[in-house]
């Protein structure tokens, strides 16, 4: 099955970036720990137990690490990665999942993915839990789309 080609959105890809985020299960639990710490130093803060200064860096702390996921490193991986600003097709195979542009192309056997997980817009396909490649699903039209979900389902096990 062959897509027709595609470049990325960047605030879609953004969106997707932050939906990989959120989603890793270290990251949740840094995230369940830094609120549950927020919300203990706002009751103590209430009930006298701690200074303003200490409630103010549990404050920042938080709002720090919110900006930083939710903002900083979307960013930085979006500009860093010059995937996102080229024009691209997936082709996808019994054997394969190949990704061409211009100047040429690469191809994985499904074996080299180890999960896959779907966001809004896009499809997520993982090498590894830090290694991945997402594929819009703007790529494919109409019925296609749930050919290339049938597909991952099929060759690749669901995260």
């Amino acid at each position: 099955m062959t897509s027709q080609f595609f470049t990325y959105n960047k605030p879609k890809v953004i969106q997707a970036l932050r939906y990989h985020f959120i989603t890793r299960r270290e990251i949740k639990i840094m995230i369940i720990l830094v609120n549950v710490f927020a919300i203990i130093s706002a009751a103590l803060f209430f009930f006298k137990r701690i200074s303003p200064f200490a409630f103010s860096i549990s404050s920042i702390l938080w709002f720090a690490l919110m900006i930083v996921f939710w903002f900083l490193l979307p960013q930085m991986i979006y500009k860093k990665a010059p995937t996102f600003q080229d024009r691209l097709q997936a082709i996808l195979t019994a054997d394969e999942f190949r990704i061409e542009n211009d100047r040429g192309g690469r191809s994985w056997p499904w074996a080299d993915f180890s999960t896959w997980m779907e966001s809004p817009h896009f499809f997520h396909l993982y090498f590894n839990s830090r290694s991945f490649f997402i594929v819009p699903k703007d790529a494919f039209e109409g019925d296609e789309v749930h050919e290339a979900r049938n597909i991952f389902k099929e060759k690749i096990s669901k995260r």
